[in-house]
């Protein structure tokens, strides 16, 4: 990973980590939920093809998501024109505003048996609480959704504030999502850290807020498409990187916990 040596030589206080694919495999969930859409809205498309289903979707090359995020489109609006664009590539039937609800409906339902957290989310969580640091989030969904969604993988609780898109009506990177966050912890920005699975508008939004930007750069995670996954202009441009949440408790030396692998989710 990128090093810690070059951040300023101030106390670090608090930690604000990203939600999706950060602490909670939505990879998997969205993997769940879209092959159980490809059964139902397209029944003739191979189960092996089910994964490309997936890719597209996560890609989302058109940026209907992110124009959510900005302000510029509803949630059902985005959703629903990335479900057209399934059916579209994969030789389906308009969902049309009247079928939508139904489409969501299966997708939710799916969406949210397949919630999971990540092996390494608990212990740093635990580790973060042993240093005697404050815990924050933010995220670019809706706060009470993401509560849920947390409660629901067992993560619950841990977190002392959580800043969703609804706060302001839109999200990441702008740099007033990540000092909410600041405040509501009563940290200062230099004295926070934040960690997220997007470089764009996790670590480098957060880095120009005023907190030391990490990038969680997952084996296998990446979108893709128009997503700026750099590694190396990451480290060129003084962002640290890591590949799990386990090497950042490392290298911060948080109290290291141990799991059961056994068992681990």
């Amino acid at each position: 990973m990128g090093s810690f040596k070059d951040e300023p030589s101030v106390p670090l206080r608090a930690v604000i980590v990203d939600i999706d694919d950060t602490i909670v495999d939505t990879k998997g969930a969205f993997a769940g939920a879209l092959s159980e859409v490809a059964r139902t809205y397209l029944p003739d498309l191979a189960e092996a093809r089910h994964g490309e289903v997936v890719a597209l979707w996560r890609r989302d090359p058109n940026g209907f998501y992110r124009a959510f995020t900005r302000g510029e489109m509803g949630f059902r609006e985005q959703r629903l024109a990335r479900a057209e664009q399934l059916q579209s590539q994969f030789g389906g039937a308009g969902i049309g505003t009247d079928g939508f609800d139904a489409w969501n409906e299966v997708f939710e339902a799916a969406f949210q048996a397949n919630w999971r957290p990540f092996a390494d989310a608990a212990p740093f969580f635990a580790a973060i609480a042993g240093a005697g640091l404050k815990l924050g989030a933010v995220s670019n969904a809706d706060t009470a959704y993401q509560e849920k969604k947390l409660e629901v993988v067992g993560l619950g609780g841990h977190i002392q504030t959580l800043v969703g898109v609804d706060v302001l009506g839109y999200g990441k990177p702008s740099p007033r999502v990540f000092e909410i966050a600041c405040d509501r912890l009563v940290v200062a920005a230099a004295e926070t850290l934040y960690v997220g699975d997007e470089l764009d508008i996790d670590a480098r939004g957060a880095r120009a807020a005023g907190l030391r930007g990490i990038w969680l750069d997952r084996p296998g995670a990446r979108r893709g498409g128009p997503f700026d996954e750099d590694r190396e202009a990451a480290l060129a441009d003084g962002i640290a990187v890591v590949e799990s949440l386990d090497e950042l408790a490392a290298e911060l030396s948080l109290v290291p916990q141990v799991r059961d692998e056994s068992t681990a989710s």
